[in-house]
């Protein structure tokens, strides 16, 4: 696949819908930040916000800044939107992390809590950063959360339950493995390339940590906010088919010379 040149992949992303007019109503995006704002921990993704975002339009402030959702209050229905330009801005920020990750030939841990969409962005990264020279964390066996067994599967973590892969919002699994880690006696990933409550989980334990999130999902916008992630990449984190985000991942990987 020809590697896009960044106005192309803006119309790209525009076009298939993984940003701009992005198929998560501006009611559910402004009920999920309600949420966080009430102290809802689902919400918070792992992260450990405390009182600081206890007001709803401090939050919306926020996504309408690094996620580019309708910064007016009284939209409350209707079409909300993610800005592509922001995303391509985070895909290069991403890609400056992961080049220095290649030269410094890092070890690296990739997890999902979004198979049906985010898998093979996250497998072709990993696969791409051990071409380099880099060490793709192999997390040990046997661990469980949420009811499900955590695993990976083409390098990537994921949770497995009834012999499915398992969307979740949950830090737990992000929390079996570092747990594990340490409970063998193995150093913690120089980064973690993640999503959900897997991203937030480690940054909030203090790695270096980046993640993509969806407008309904601010806590990692927030993370990005106050340092505790290095960066979040704003997009439709589950579109119509997960082959729309190969452009993107073409483009991440050439900016950051790992192509």
């Amino acid at each position: 696949m020809p590697i896009p040149s960044r106005a192309a992949l803006v119309d790209h992303l525009v076009r298939t819908r993984i940003a701009g007019n992005v198929a998560t109503p501006r009611d559910n995006n402004l009920s999920h930040y309600r949420k966080l704002a009430n102290g809802d921990r689902h919400y918070w993704l792992g992260l450990e916000l405390g009182e600081r975002w206890r007001d709803e339009q401090d939050v919306l402030a926020v996504m309408a800044e690094r996620c580019g959702v309708s910064d007016d209050p009284g939209h409350r229905e209707g079409q909300d939107t993610i800005d592509p330009e922001l995303t391509v801005d985070a895909l290069e920020r991403l890609a400056a992390r992961l080049r220095k990750a290649a030269a410094g030939r890092e070890r690296v841990l990739f997890a999902t809590g979004h198979p049906g969409g985010l898998l093979d962005v996250h497998r072709r990264t990993a696969d791409a950063l051990r071409a380099a020279g880099c060490e793709i964390v192999r997390i040990p066996g046997g661990l469980m959360a949420e009811e499900g067994m955590v695993f990976q599967f083409a390098g990537v973590a994921v949770l497995e339950r009834g012999a499915t892969l398992w969307h979740t919002h949950s830090p737990a699994p992000m929390a079996a493995i570092l747990d594990g880690l340490e409970h063998i006696g193995e150093p913690q990933p120089d980064l973690v390339v993640a999503d959900h409550g897997w991203a937030g989980c480690a940054g909030q334990r203090g790695l270096d940590a980046v993640g993509y999130a969806d407008s309904n999902d601010p806590a990692l916008f927030i993370g990005e906010a106050e340092g505790t992630l290095q960066v979040t990449v704003p997009l439709d984190d589950h579109v119509t088919d997960p082959r729309f985000y190969d452009p993107m991942t073409e483009y991440l990987l050439d900016a950051a010379g790992l192509s």
